[in-house]
């Protein structure tokens, strides 16, 4: 006989997913106000800030580097169904029938894959 507790807390889990999924459409994963409004909120106050420089930039592609490879060995480590999530997730950003295919989305979704991929030759 099914835990109906269980079963309440995949239904609750999944609808948490879904959320976070339709969020990420409509507002670009900015938060509970649109992506749009995020945007301009925070304009302002990086308006006057002076461009990155050189060694600022090296910095934050160390971070994103370090980043990377965090994810990869989470995900060595992650059940086949996160995997699968993860998989999912890639495919739900890419473009879709009628909607335009924006560059970024495109290479993100790709990138998704290939940390994937990557983790599993950690497996």
């Amino acid at each position: 006989m099914p835990d109906n507790e269980s079963d309440f807390t995949d239904l609750s889990h999944q609808r948490q997913r879904q959320a976070a999924l339709a969020r990420w459409e409509s507002e670009g994963g900015a938060g509970p106000w649109g992506l749009a409004e995020h945007l301009i909120s925070v304009a302002g106050s990086f308006a006057d800030s002076p461009p990155l420089t050189n060694t600022e930039l090296v910095q934050l592609q160390i971070r994103v580097i370090a980043l990377e490879n965090l994810v990869i060995a989470l995900l060595a480590e992650g059940s086949d169904r996160q995997l699968a999530l993860a998989r999912e997730m890639a495919e739900y950003i890419s473009p879709r029938p009628g909607f335009t295919h924006h560059r970024l989305t495109i290479h993100a979704a790709a990138e998704m894959v290939s940390l994937v991929r990557r983790a599993g030759a950690f497996r």
